[in-house]
């Protein structure tokens, strides 16, 4: 056998060997609380029945530290996130990433591509405005300084229906919103940038991609006071897709800010800003921009890959990202199932958590991914053994470097722990579910999984209960 294969064989067996070790029940023991959280419960006015909390030894080797509520289903919020993430890592590995193939189809002749440029996306979680203008420069690189056919955009990798953004909360212009797309560009978001210029009394804006065919307001006036709510200042219109302005002004005492929306035409978002950089970067286009499908007998001209999917996840956990956590949901789909779908996503999930977590503590129930769903189900005790398997898995490096870090970086930056421990967690916040999950490092150099959700009116206020049971989680000399 090659050295090669025999490692692999080898690496094969170690992971399912201690897969197959038992893990110590995560339902049994004492359900009274710490006193610090019992407090910081009553003080939230969230009742003891709203919330489930698990603390245990990572390595799953002695009886739960404390278990409460933990066979109770539960909305997760974006804590569902990690059990996306981690199945990403198991499944596809570390290293895997997304490419974009671009096509040209006819020849180019003095500069001009002499019918159409198609670019075919792949569900891409990270195709920000940085890396689509790098794409450019490669079509560029192919002596194309002018297309006299259109761009063409191949979105036919997910099969998703038409979403509407402000379905879930009301908000559709608000970025966490944006739907997946297997052509998924800068999140469907424009960064507007506002620079005051004192000199002439205004404020120069910047919008960050240039939107083909749509008005963008280029200045207004600066105004005197306080910096304050300056978005309101501004009076932002930005529901029009023809156009984005301003009907106030901008407060001087502000400085250079930015503020990122997205564009109130989503299916149109890529087309509008493929085009604008295209021709922002001095370009023709004789023909459009429209969507459509690579003709079968095209080859690639050349392929634009994605960061690995270990910093992909970073992003996703880091910051909480809905969008990047749907498009690696549907990439598991595609890549199991051969079928960019919720339905086989969801399929491929499930078969996934059996075989590898088990379904004794009962299987979650899985929408899309991300959190940003009121249908998603998971107990903490599912979770925690979840936890414990990745803790000893080959990707648990690369999983917990992903989790925000307490008073660190991402969603913990500002909730450092007063015990001064350590702990990587991931957040989640809806309208009524709010929680944390994740490793905790004890005093003693032991490592614990903790998960603490709250479903209730007053889920948000559960906070510093949180915070208390993780300092408490890590009070264990």
């Amino acid at each position: 056998m090659p050295r090669s294969a025999l490692h692999r064989a080898r690496a094969t067996l170690r992971l399912a060997t201690l897969a197959a070790l038992p893990l110590l029940p995560l339902a049994a023991a004492a359900q009274a609380l710490p006193p610090e959280v019992e407090a910081a419960l009553a003080r939230a006015k969230v009742p003891r029945e709203a919330v489930t909390l698990l603390v245990a030894d990572a390595d799953g080797v002695r009886p739960p530290r404390l278990a409460w509520r933990t066979q109770v289903p539960v909305n997760p919020a974006s804590i569902m996130k990690l059990v996306t993430t981690y199945a990403g890592l198991d499944l596809l590995g570390p290293a895997y990433t997304w490419n974009t193939p671009v096509y040209i189809d006819g020849p180019v002749r003095n500069g001009v591509l002499e019918g159409n440029l198609y670019i075919r996306g792949q569900g891409d979680p990270k195709l920000v405005i940085e890396r689509l203008w790098l794409l450019m420069r490669r079509v560029q690189g192919l002596g194309i300084q002018s297309i006299a056919g259109d761009i063409v955009l191949d979105r036919s990798a997910f099969d998703t229906p038409e979403a509407d953004p402000a379905a879930f909360d009301g908000e559709g212009l608000r970025p966490y919103n944006a739907a997946p797309d297997a052509l998924l560009v800068n999140f469907k978001s424009v960064v507007m940038s506002f620079q005051p210029n004192r000199a002439n009394s205004t404020a120069q804006v910047s919008f960050d991609p240039p939107l083909l065919g749509v008005a963008m307001q280029s200045t207004l006036p600066l105004s005197a006071g306080e910096c304050g709510d300056w978005r309101t200042t501004i009076g932002a219109e930005v529901a029009d897709p023809a156009r984005m302005g301003f009907t106030g002004s901008y407060p001087a005492a502000c400085g250079e800010k930015s503020w990122a929306v997205a564009y109130a035409d989503p299916g149109r978002y890529a087309a509008r800003a493929i085009g604008g950089l295209w021709t922002e970067m001095g370009h023709p286009l004789k023909g459009q921009v429209r969507d459509g499908r690579v003709p079968a007998d095209l080859k690639p001209a050349f392929e634009v890959n994605s960061p690995p999917l270990a910093e992909v996840i970073r992003d996703i956990n880091k910051y909480s990202n809905n969008v990047m956590a749907q498009q690696l949901f549907l990439t598991l789909g595609l890549q199991q199932k051969k079928r960019g779908s919720l339905e086989a996503s969801r399929s491929a999930i499930r078969q996934w958590w059996n075989d590898r977590i088990g379904t004794g503590e009962g299987q979650p129930v899985f929408d899309n991914g991300s959190g940003l769903s009121r249908d998603e189900r998971i107990s903490a005790a599912a979770l925690a053994k979840m936890l414990q398997v990745a803790w000893r898995s080959p990707v648990m490096p690369e999983l917990m470097s992903s989790l925000p870090a307490s008073g660190v970086d991402g969603t913990l930056r500002k909730r450092a722990l007063r015990s001064g421990g350590a702990a990587h967690l991931k957040t989640g916040t809806l309208r009524d579910a709010a929680g944390v999950a994740g490793y905790v490092h004890g005093a003693s150099g032991r490592r614990y999984v903790l998960v603490a959700i709250a479903n209730h009116g007053n889920a948000a206020a559960a906070r510093p209960a949180f915070d208390a049971l993780v300092d408490w989680a890590t009070q264990d000399n």
